[in-house]
């Protein structure tokens, strides 16, 4: 097994968005991955359901020591353990597993489990989830989280999908802890070859907003 490094919240705390890549071959990884970094953003989650993922994941782990590298798209104990094995440094989950939760808290893992009603939020936070990943936001938007967070102010949530540079603040003024951004935060028109200067000034520009 891999050593697992500790998730850093102080970087995440910094800037507070999980950079989700999905579908993502090595080639476009390892051009965006350095600007990525060097735009200081500092979360990046590979789906299980990209090809390569795990090894994707160990290299990353490998080789960034700054960087919090994830598995997503974790939806049993055995992506669990494959993504744990490869070096995963927190879970993220598109569902309600309290296996996957209770095993990643009882390995003081961080888990963003998740979830979409308020019933299935609340399962996945009093089941041990450390943030409640909102999902899919994209057809609810930000007054969605700021009604959950009125009666449900104690959990923690990060809202996915739907946010993007125009609508990102809007999210942590209704309350967000955090944010999961995939395409918006990686358009391909920008992941090609050629576009690096371009791509550092759009990450650039999310990190400045906070």
């Amino acid at each position: 097994m891999c050593k697992v490094k500790e998730f850093s919240w102080t970087k995440f705390h910094d800037a507070p968005i999980v950079g989700i890549l999905r579908g993502v071959d090595e080639t476009t990884l390892e051009r965006i991955i350095p600007i990525y970094v060097q735009a200081g953003l500092s979360t990046i989650e590979i789906t299980l359901n990209t090809p390569n993922a795990l090894a994707f994941i160990e290299k990353l782990s490998a080789a960034y020591p700054d960087l919090n590298v994830g598995a997503g798209t974790v939806c049993d104990l055995e992506g669990l353990d494959k993504a744990l094995e490869a070096g995963a440094q927190f879970i993220v989950t598109p569902i309600v597993d309290q296996e996957v939760i209770a095993k990643c808290k009882s390995l003081e893992i961080p888990v963003f489990s998740g979830a979409l009603t308020p019933t299935e939020i609340y399962t996945a936070w009093k089941a041990g989830a450390t943030a409640v990943k909102i999902f899919p936001c994209s057809q609810f938007g930000a007054n969605y989280v700021k009604d959950i967070k009125a009666p449900l102010n104690e959990i923690k949530v990060l809202p996915t999908g739907g946010v993007d540079s125009k609508n990102i603040q809007s999210f942590f003024k209704a309350g967000a802890y955090g944010v999961g951004m995939g395409g918006s935060l990686f358009p391909k028109a920008l992941l090609v070859e050629g576009q690096e200067d371009a791509l550092l000034s759009h990450f650039t520009a999310l990190k400045d907003s906070f």
